[in-house]
């Protein structure tokens, strides 16, 4: 479900109610845990926390018009996901978060490559998401994405 929101406030605003408290939750923890230097805004119709070119000014490989992105929380029709690029291009950081995960939840991990889903608001591992959210400096990141991805494509 990509928002038309132009800013985190407005995206929240326009969620369900069911999905508001949770999304908030979500969005404060990663906030106080994750690198200053990121930046949060809405990419591609979601929640991002993104290397502002100020910082990174080649911007996205697959798109240089936006800045790199490097986490995005959205409401989904049948679920909450956290995308973390982190866990995709570094497998310590994926091998990490599945063996956390059992510690933190009693359900079932349902994830993609760098999507989390959680289908049940009240089974979302905050802390777990809060710690992920430190795994990375955006320094870490540039380089994995300059080493790993943009050197793939």
């Amino acid at each position: 479900m990509k928002s038309t929101a132009l800013i985190p406030s407005e995206y929240i605003a326009q969620l369900p109610e069911d999905r508001k408290a949770p999304i908030q939750k979500l969005r404060q923890t990663i906030l106080e845990r994750l690198d200053p230097k990121f930046q949060e805004c809405i990419n591609y119709g979601m929640l991002g926390y993104v290397v502002p070119f100020t910082i990174y000014p080649d911007g996205y490989h697959c798109n240089p018009k936006l800045p790199l992105p490097f986490m995005n929380l959205a409401s989904q029709k049948n679920f909450i996901a956290v995308y973390h690029l982190g866990m995709y291009a570094k497998k310590e950081i994926l091998d990490w978060f599945v063996a956390e995960y059992p510690k933190h939840c009693k359900t079932k991990l349902d994830m993609g490559k760098s999507c989390i889903r959680f289908k049940k608001m009240e089974d979302i591992p905050y802390e777990l998401i809060g710690q992920l959210a430190t795994k990375l400096s955006v320094d870490e990141w540039i380089a994995i994405y300059e080493s790993q991805i943009k050197k793939e494509k």
